[in-house]
């Protein structure tokens, strides 16, 4: 029964001795302060001082610095640039291998191109096949051009029209619409990993 008091006196006496300690550590009189305003003309002195520290000596080469620089750069945007740009440039590859006897070649850039930037959007696949083909076909409108998307982006293959295989400039406008939302179809199924066969797209 009489220990308990022992042991709560001495679990105080610590900590009052840490709390001791620590004041004592904040209370301490420095021999440098960092200046909190840097607009104090006590401030300009503490960062002169500062800056004497540093030696610039292997770098003074102005033309080194230049080229050190550049390198530095260049290796970033390799780092952030290459992924998109290796995966856009096989996904336009890949399009012009399947596609390039019946769609132009600018067409199946631009629609690489813009899968590549819808992908990773949060909207439903129908509104991404059309967002791919819209900037191509200025003169349909979006709703015609979801109407005809739908059949690709919900599997419905018995209510879509097979695609005429032809030369580009012998199709329809309907058939040149159909065509690049297939094209489309199978530029999101390659970035997503689920190859399907441009001949049911």
């Amino acid at each position: 029964m009489s220990s308990q008091p022992t042991q709560y006196q001495d679990y105080e006496d610590a900590l009052t001795q840490t709390q001791l300690e620590l004041l004592d550590a904040l209370l301490q009189v420095q021999d440098e302060h960092y200046p909190w305003n840097p607009a104090e003309l006590e401030a300009q002195n503490y960062f002169e001082e500062l800056e004497q520290g540093f030696s610039l000596e292997p770098w003074q080469d102005e033309e080194e610095i230049a080229g050190a620089s550049q390198e530095f750069f260049e290796q970033l945007h390799q780092c952030w640039a290459s992924p998109l740009t290796s995966t856009t440039d096989s996904l336009q590859a890949l399009l012009s291998e399947q596609f390039a006897t019946n769609v132009p070649q600018i067409w199946l850039e631009a629609i690489a191109n813009k899968a590549q930037e819808v992908f990773s959007t949060k909207i439903s696949l129908v509104e991404q096949l059309v967002l791919c083909v819209q900037p191509l076909l200025p003169n349909w409108t979006k709703d015609d051009l979801l109407v005809l998307a739908r059949p690709l982006a919900y599997g419905m293959r018995g209510g879509a029209e097979p695609v005429k295989a032809a030369e580009w400039k012998e199709l329809s406008q309907m058939e040149q619409v159909r065509v690049s939302l297939a094209v489309a179809r199978f530029a999101l199924a390659q970035i997503k990993t689920e190859p399907i066969n441009p001949e049911e797209a």
